[in-house]
């Protein structure tokens, strides 16, 4: 069973999904930072990039966000505010050319688009021209019109009786407008007929809304927000093996229940006004369980443990065994700790947001049955994602490659920052190489200027040595320069830092 726990203050709210005692899943949304995933924005093409087959569109934000042309809806719809509209073509993959974008968007052009993945680093966010409106139960297509049905729902033969039902519940009236197609969410598998028909309308009359806001709207406005983190646990996050959700903000308990009465009906009798004296979190000491998410290793319980590195270009994964020598030979000691390595990981990727790709260096197994038990314990574990994930089998080095949809930032980028000691580096100068660093320049300086004494402001580790083990150096370069070299120690930001001061 699954527990839900929602930390709500005004100017950030954390939610944790905890099953049988550990912490599976952390989601972070602050005010100031809100995720813009499901944001519609009314957009201008302020540059197309033919040789990149895509195009940046001012939104409003800081920096100009990306559009692919796989992106780009190219079924026959006329993209707002073009001129003799686009060309028809086809999505790539299908046997048709790719539709170049020049072809498809200029600059200057104003374009309804929606944010399908968060600013990344210094990559902007990413859109598209495909509209898509989430419910409780469908997620609306306005400029499709085909019924689609979640993979993750029951048999071929159930998923067309619901396809049935769906076109039966979506006609409209002859000349009331366009239909619009729906894709059934997964927790839409036992709903009644009223409940799909409550969501079409909730669906429709939001696209209309933001439809008649886009026309009145200059470039830039955001023209429909997805629901906040809050709303979101009972829409997305809660299902039938969900036990209790747990809010420790009464005026939010609130609002949520009027949200749910609305909307999500079957969760509102999960819903509970946490007011305990403990903070909500202790109960479960996810502050902890957030602390050792944010650095590289893992313990696991055998003894073994997992380090993680997460780079821009990927994250990499290495399984060591540790002091695990428990078993009864080493074969089985490292297939034992591959196998419990197998569901650390896939938890640590649910529970740090990590995404993209993913590169998982395994203990070298010897016995090819071992390596297929391993692949399919983590495969296993990985099921339970909610997040698409795509894993390749054992490569030639013994790697397992994977990846993992990236649609907003890790936990490690929402809540750290670059160290700005070492500068990201993980590592910084010993104080010897500083000093050296130290002499050269002044040799240097030397050469070009004629000051009556040069004078060192270091880090105290740094003079410390040029005191001491580095004296004798110091005093030789004084007689070579013929110039006097004084020293100050201040306390600096990096122990790397230091300036020279001519006298």
């Amino acid at each position: 069973m699954q527990d839900i726990l929602i930390n709500w203050a005004p100017q950030e709210t954390r939610v944790a999904m905890v099953e049988n005692g550990a912490v599976q899943e952390l989601h972070v949304e602050r005010a100031l930072e809100r995720g813009l995933v499901g944001n519609v924005y009314a957009g201008k093409v302020v540059r197309v990039l033919p040789g990149m087959q895509s195009a940046f569109i001012d939104i409003g934000l800081e920096r100009a966000a990306f559009l692919h042309v796989a992106d780009v809806q190219v079924n026959g719809v006329v993209p707002r505010g073009s001129a003799g509209g686009a060309p028809r073509g086809d999505q790539a993959g299908n046997g048709v050319p790719q539709t170049p974008i020049e072809r498809l968007v200029f600059e200057g052009q104003t374009l309804t688009v929606q944010v399908i993945k968060d600013s990344i680093g210094t990559k902007g966010a990413r859109l598209s021209t495909q509209i898509s409106i989430a419910g409780r139960l469908l997620v609306f297509l306005p400029q499709d019109d085909h019924i689609g049905i979640s993979q993750k729902i029951g048999s071929h033969e159930l998923r067309e009786q619901l396809r049935a039902r769906m076109g039966a519940l979506a006609q409209v009236p002859e000349g009331a407008g366009p239909q619009g197609g729906f894709i059934l969410r997964t927790n839409a598998e036992e709903a009644t007929d009223a409940e799909l028909s409550d969501d079409i309308r909730y669906l429709r009359k939001t696209w209309a809304a933001v439809r008649d806001k886009s026309f009145k709207s200059p470039p830039g406005s955001l023209l429909h927000q997805d629901l906040s983190l809050v709303e979101r646990v009972l829409r997305d996050l809660t299902h039938d093996a969900t036990q209790a959700v747990r809010i420790d903000s009464h005026i939010q308990f609130e609002a949520l229940r009027k949200f749910g009465e609305e909307f999500t009906p079957t969760s509102v009798a999960k819903l509970e006004h946490y007011a305990g004296e403990r903070p909500i979190f202790d109960l479960f000491n996810i502050d902890e369980e957030i602390a050792r998410a944010l650095t590289r290793r893992v313990d696991l319980k055998s003894g073994g443990y997992l380090i993680i590195d997460q780079t821009e270009a990927l994250t990499t994964v290495d399984v060591n065994t540790g002091g695990f020598v428990g078993a009864r030979n080493f074969d089985d000691t490292i297939f034992k700790t591959n196998l419990e390595a197998g569901q650390a990981i896939a938890r640590q990727l649910r529970l740090r947001n990590l995404g993209g790709i993913i590169i998982i260096d395994f203990i070298d197994m010897t016995r090819e049955e071992h390596q297929t038990a391993v692949l399919a314990e983590l495969r296993k574990q990985l099921a339970r994602d909610r997040t698409k994930i795509t894993v390749s089998g054992f490569t030639q080095l013994g790697l397992v490659e994977m990846t993992r949809k990236r649609t907003r930032e890790s936990l490690a980028h929402m809540l750290c920052e670059v160290c700005p000691v070492c500068e990201g580096r993980g590592q910084v100068k010993t104080p010897r190489s500083v000093c050296y660093d130290i002499l050269r320049e002044i040799l240097r300086e030397a050469r070009q200027f004629n000051p009556k004494e040069f004078r060192i402001v270091a880090s105290a580790a740094v003079v410390e040595m040029l005191l001491d083990e580095e004296s004798q150096h110091l005093a030789g370069l004084s007689d070579f320069i013929g110039k006097p070299i004084s020293l100050q120690a201040e306390p600096l930001g990096s122990p790397e830092q230091y300036d020279i001061v001519l006298l």
